[in-house]
């Protein structure tokens, strides 16, 4: 194997190999979850492509800073690698501040001098001007990668403003509290803590975007008999402020109003049929707010 096909190695394997992790990770989050339930199809391409097309424009404009360096004597391995992780719009704004010359070898003492030098530095040789083309070159060589980086752009600012733009109109999102697919929101939530474990799905919130529903999917197995225990406190409670617990399972959807419990919830589950129930908190305003919630 030659010197050409070795350097090309790592990204033959690096490539699929990362994109084989983007793929697998999309795949592990849709069994993981309910999928993109509740979701158009339209929003996890979009940012997939947003993903692959950004990694595109960093792999092409590194591909080109290699290049580069490798003709000013640099070290063409550190620079890529810098531009790649740092974007391109970052990593080459630092390159192009900190690029050295283009150099040549003195013919005499061998020492490194910059093209544009009439003499050697080290030992005062006259340098003889044997290419003038390469002062002219110099910015325009490797162009595929530069247009290949500018293309990948283009299309990762696509992507970007076309999931942004269908976020921003809730096109093809579910934000439905009562829906049986899965309810999408598009604020925010700051948690101390969510975790489900042996059953016990336990929440700790200081404060959400107005309506933020976070759910739990949990099962029912002897409707009959089973119920569903609830043990929540709002610490801060502003005028008109509340939090809603829904149970919501096909045609069937529960609002209960837990904003102020005395004491823990004890509700029947006799309305329901076995299988998944999607356990939901609606926050509306209520802030600094533990819960535990479990069908026992």
């Amino acid at each position: 194997m030659n010197n050409a096909n070795k350097n090309k190695l790592p990204l033959y394997i690096g490539i699929p190999v990362i994109l084989l992790l983007i793929f697998l990770r999309f795949g592990l989050y849709f069994l993981k979850s309910d999928g993109f339930s509740g979701l158009s199809m339209l929003f996890p391409i979009l940012l997939l492509c947003l993903i692959l097309f950004t990694l595109c424009t960093s792999a092409f404009f590194a591909a080109w800073v290699y290049q580069d360096c490798k003709k000013r004597c640099d070290d063409p391995v550190l620079w890529a690698v810098v531009v790649f992780i740092t974007t391109p719009f970052i990593g080459l704004l630092i390159y192009f501040l900190r690029r050295s010359e283009i150099k040549t070898v003195c013919p005499a003492c061998k020492h490194w001098v910059s093209i544009k030098a009439k003499y050697c530095e080290e030992c005062g040789t006259h340098i003889e001007k044997e290419d003038n083309n390469i002062m002219v070159k110099q910015g325009t060589h490797h162009l595929k990668f530069i247009v290949a980086g500018i293309i990948s752009m283009v299309l990762m600012i696509a992507c970007l403003t076309g999931f942004i733009f269908n976020a921003a109109t809730k096109n093809g999102i579910n934000t439905n509290v009562a829906s049986n697919d899965r309810v999408w929101n598009l604020g925010t939530i700051s948690m101390d803590y969510n975790a489900y474990m042996d059953n016990v799905w336990k929440l700790g919130f200081k404060s959400a975007s107005e309506g933020f529903v976070k759910e739990q999917n949990m099962t029912v197995e002897t409707p009959d008999t089973q119920i569903l225990y609830a043990d929540i406190s709002c610490g801060t409670v502003p005028d008109g402020a509340t939090l809603v617990l829904w149970l919501v399972q096909g045609d069937i959807a529960k609002s209960i109003d837990v904003t102020n419990l005395s004491k823990p919830l004890k509700y029947p589950l006799n309305e329901f049929k076995n299988g998944k129930v999607h356990v939901r908190l609606q926050i509306n305003g209520v802030k600094n707010t533990a819960s535990k919630i479990y069908i026992q």
